[in-house]
């Protein structure tokens, strides 16, 4: 195992500090000692001296099995990443004329991505001579919002971008 680096951690020839301070196999604490001493330590114990405090004065070092130090570490970080909420933005685009039956059917879509736990970014889209009555058609952005008031609130509040004006709608906290 010696002149390899997998991550950011030194391994036994690898550790060039004069002073470290050991922790033993078992987590009790060795104190200060040379890194001679140390490795001579973990070579009795058949295993390695990992540095994993590189920053502390001095150095810390631990007398442990490499490969298995390294499979729980990967362990513990896919278990982080199980536990972390992955929100997407999913988006719903509108028209101005848009009927009241297929507003519906929007709130619907829009209701179900904000059960999941999505954000929903509904876009209202002008075309042609739609561009003059943009002030006129907001209402439609607040009344989807307001049909969705029970489970949803507005995160970004509708906001006029070229042909077009958003919102975005996040899930209540309960």
């Amino acid at each position: 195992m010696e002149g390899t680096t997998i991550s950011e951690y030194f391994i036994n020839e690898q550790i060039r500090d004069k002073e470290v301070r050991v922790i033993g196999i078992d987590g009790e604490q060795l104190g200060v000692m040379s890194v001679k001493e140390a490795q001579k330590l973990a070579d009795e114990a058949g295993v390695d001296l990992v540095k994993i405090a590189p920053t502390a004065k001095p150095p810390v070092c631990r007398i442990i099995d490499y490969g298995k130090f390294k499979y729980e570490n990967i362990r513990k970080e896919k278990e982080a990443k199980k536990k972390q909420a992955v929100t997407e933005i999913k988006e719903l685009r509108l028209s101005p004329n848009i009927d009241t039956n297929d507003l519906n059917t929007k709130t619907n879509a829009a209701r179900k991505f904000i059960t999941k736990g999505n954000k929903v970014k509904i876009t209202l889209r002008f075309r042609g001579r739609e561009m003059a009555h943009m002030a006129n058609s907001k209402h439609i952005l607040d009344d989807f919002a307001e049909a969705l008031s029970d489970i949803a609130v507005v995160d970004k509040a509708p906001k006029v971008e070229g042909r077009s004006m958003t919102m975005f709608l996040a899930k209540k906290r309960s």
